[in-house]
């Protein structure tokens, strides 16, 4: 089946990254190894995944580009801009993070990558310098620029659609402003008067994104499209955005761990979780400010699937705790290392522990988000999906949502992936047959 209202997925797809450090790096040259048939897509959903459609004798079991229409990955166009000068052959190398044998492979092609100079505010994150930034000007003068980038790579590249994906670091906590942040209006105007309190360098970027019909998603917790400023620009130029923040190490841990918790009506005490981390990444989050913006994204996960409301007896009381560490020595390799105290029968006087030790590597666990993310925004932009893609929760740390309208994000795993399921199903011409509860 084949639903007539989805665009084919034909011609190059551009996928231009907001910083080219270990993530963008191990992305971009896994996806270039991968299309030679030198890697695996592990991780990837869009690659490797299989997803029922239909019922009784007509089940089957399909990938998703053979329900949907989905590039190949020979069709993809990788740009970017950067702090640092360094093409994506170099920056790889200095990430670490990949092995000589998945980069050397694919040198030329890297080498080729030098990225566009950078929208840079120090004050946003105050660990990194970088010279490969724009001259300094106001934010408006800021999104002219980045709009010439984009038009300029397009042309430049022959791609005939793209997409904007934020892959740079955490910017330093800024609060939702209705005054600033409530309306396009505000927002521009708040932009022209070079509003640096209320408007960060990832708006610029997304502001440049969506007025050049791009799709943009934000991989980082920052206070971005998730405003109903950029709701009203998304739904006015029909585009549509997803965020926030990719779900990689720990927090996927705790969408796996805490619905095991709810549906076996055991009750938690506390959730202590604390990470140690090299990269530049971690870096940037040894800064307080910084620190601030994931810890938020963090710390929203299990209230929302252990809701108190429901079972006070169990989850009424939790005290949940984060820490993250900057630690030079593991580079990219990050340790999240989770204490729960839990009780079941009889109560607390019979407590329980489950410790969880994850030694994960960052940007390999978040190279195939990016991935999936890009295709599936491609997908919801040739759909004629406008705004905010719930959908893509099942990607993302802090999935977006109209928090204005009281509404609570879905962060339990597993109903995510229904989501997910249920639109692809429906964009392929199918029943979206699949509840969530």
């Amino acid at each position: 089946m084949n639903n007539p209202k989805v665009a084919p997925a034909d011609g190059k797809l551009g996928v231009l990254l907001v910083g080219l450090g270990a993530v963008s790096t191990t992305f971009i040259a896994g996806t270039m190894m991968i299309r030679k048939g030198n890697g695996l897509a592990g991780g990837s959903i869009t690659q490797l995944a299989k997803i029922r459609v239909g019922r009784g004798k007509d089940k089957q079991y399909k990938k998703v580009g053979e329900i949907v229409s989905m590039p190949d990955l020979k069709d993809l166009v990788f740009g970017a801009w950067d702090i640092f000068p360094d093409t994506a052959y170099e920056s790889a190398i200095h990430a670490e993070v990949l092995k000589p044998k998945h980069i050397e492979p694919v040198k030329d092609e890297l080498q080729a990558i030098k990225p566009m100079k950078a929208v840079f505010d120090h004050e946003y994150v105050s660990k990194l310098n970088g010279s490969n930034v724009k001259p300094q000007a106001t934010r408006w003068e800021y999104v002219q620029e980045l709009r010439k980038d984009i038009q300029n790579f397009k042309k430049e590249n022959g791609v005939d659609r793209i997409v904007v994906v934020w892959a740079a670091s955490t910017e330093k906590f800024i609060a939702y402003n209705p005054k600033t942040h409530d309306n396009l209006a505000d927002l521009e105007a708040a932009m022209k008067a070079d509003d640096r309190e209320n408007i960060s360098p990832s708006m610029c970027y997304a502001y440049a994104a969506l007025a050049e019909d791009a799709p943009f998603v934000m991989g980082a917790p920052n206070l971005c499209v998730d405003i109903p400023a950029f709701w009203e620009m998304a739904e006015k130029n029909k585009l549509p955005i997803a965020g926030k923040d990719f779900k990689t190490g720990q927090t996927l841990m705790k969408t796996v761990l805490a619905p095991m918790l709810r549906t076996r009506q055991l009750g938690l005490m506390g959730w202590f979780s604390t990470n140690i981390l090299g990269n530049r990444d971690g870096e940037v989050l040894d800064a307080p400010e910084n620190f601030h913006t994931k810890e938020v994204s963090k710390l929203g996960v299990i209230n929302t699937i252990l809701r108190k409301e429901d079972n006070a007896d169990l989850y009424g009381d939790i005290f949940h705790k984060v820490r993250i560490n900057y630690y030079p020595p593991r580079n990219d390799n990050k340790e999240g290392w989770d204490n729960l105290d839990i009780f079941g029968w009889m109560g607390k006087d019979y407590g329980m522990q489950i410790k969880v030790d994850f030694l994960c590597r960052d940007s390999i666990l978040a190279a195939p988000l990016v991935l999936d993310l890009a295709l599936n925004i491609d997908l919801a932009h040739r759909a004629g999906l406008v705004g905010t893609q719930r959908w893509l929760s099942f990607f993302l740390k802090s999935p977006m949502h109209d928090y204005t309208k009281g509404e609570e994000p879905v962060h339990d795993l597993f109903q995510q992936y229904i989501m997910y399921k249920n639109e692809i199903r429906t964009l392929g011409g199918y029943e979206a047959d699949e509840e969530i509860d």
